[in-house]
């Protein structure tokens, strides 16, 4: 399939910078996934479009506060990203955490570079250069790196928010349910729901499940090849535990609907249901690309930000809506002037038409 049928063009006063407040007055297009009119809602109206026998599947990682910046020894300076920890090698026990980062700025094997400040200073020295461009730091041994990055570090807010993170960035690029660090992106469909939201959900009827997968910086990465078929995604590392497998084959049982809450949910059901058994428990890491023409096993429908042109996460969408419907809600939400991407608005995809409220 040629990658750039998933182009479009986008007004670059769409792109969100800054978040609704509160969480759920972003505004929600709902439409069916294969034809009908889109409704133009609010995040809060969900339950007005969900009901009762539902499952709703979340994406519980949190989001790690992972560029860090320092110099090195010569003084340049350096931009550090944190993407996750290599394993940690047999009997070297004793040795420091070692991460796999990106790092902005010249360094080669062997560079040590100082990140922080006068107060807070930790010297970490590159061990690795891959060739996809991502680098080994290796840090003391006794420091804990989710810790430094907490005292040290700042939010990774994606690359088209054209300004520095804020204090304020630390709890609103975060889901009000996060507990497990390990991400670099948020799972931005989530970023809208509130607690007060969900127990509204709760209480007429709608399971919750929930999932983990650490999101990288390869959710950002446009596909760069002329065919979908020629492609190599990049891999996450996702959990499906047994507890939502079991909810998931319940709400089918009783003739709900999985409604998968980011794309992220929707790699790791489907990771999960890609075993040779079929669907189980899944704790690994995955290289699912979905797009069309494959169609989903497990997910019935999805609630997701709007995406950028030729990424991996709007093919994933069309394996739900096919390309032309896809193409058909996105010119809707422009001409509508939703705002985009991951503080942007978002769109609720059902299997039948949505329920005029």
């Amino acid at each position: 399939m040629d990658t750039a049928l998933f182009d479009y063009q986008l007004p670059q006063e769409l792109i969100a910078q800054e978040p609704i407040e509160p969480r759920d007055a972003a505004r929600l297009l709902v439409a069916g996934c294969t034809g009908g009119a889109a409704l133009h809602q609010h995040v809060g109206d969900l339950t007005n479009h969900l009901r009762a026998g539902d499952l709703l599947v979340l994406n519980r990682t949190r989001v790690i506060p992972a560029r860090l910046f320092g110099h090195k020894d010569s003084g340049g300076e350096v931009e550090v990203l944190l993407i996750h920890p290599e394993p940690e090698a047999p009997g070297d026990a004793a040795s420091g955490e070692r991460w796999r980062c990106l790092v902005r700025g010249k360094v080669r094997s062997g560079t040590r570079i100082a990140l922080g400040g006068p107060a807070d200073v930790v010297t970490v020295e590159v061990t690795a250069c891959a060739d996809d461009g991502e680098r080994t730091l290796a840090f003391p041994p006794g420091v804990a790196v989710l810790a430094l990055a907490e005292r040290i570090g700042h939010m990774p807010l994606p690359p088209y928010i054209r300004r520095a993170d804020r204090p304020a960035d630390r709890e609103r690029y975060q889901t009000v349910f996060a507990d497990r660090p390990g991400s670099v992106a948020a799972p931005t469909a989530s970023l809208h729901l509130t607690a007060a939201l969900l127990a509204r959900l709760a209480a007429q009827g709608v399971a919750t499940a929930f999932v983990e997968l650490a999101i990288g910086p390869g959710t950002f990465k446009p596909v760069d090849c002329e065919r979908l078929e020629d492609f190599r995604i990049h891999a996450e590392h996702c959990t499906c535990p047994a507890a939502t497998v079991a909810a998931i084959q319940e709400c089918k049982a009783r003739g709900g609907r999985v409604i998968a809450v980011g794309t992220t949910v929707v790699r790791t059901l489907e990771s999960a249901a890609a075993q040779p058994a079929g669907l189980a428990a899944f704790d690994g890491w995955t290289r699912i690309f979905l797009h069309p023409p494959q169609r989903l096993a497990v997910v019935d429908g999805l609630m997701t930000n709007f995406h950028l042109p030729r990424s991996s996460l709007l093919m994933l969408v069309a394996c739900l809506t096919g390309v032309e419907r896809l193409h058909h809600l996105y010119a809707q939400a422009i001409a509508e002037r939703y705002r985009f991407f991951s503080y942007g608005d978002a769109m609720l995809l059902l299997p039948g038409a949505p329920v005029i409220p």
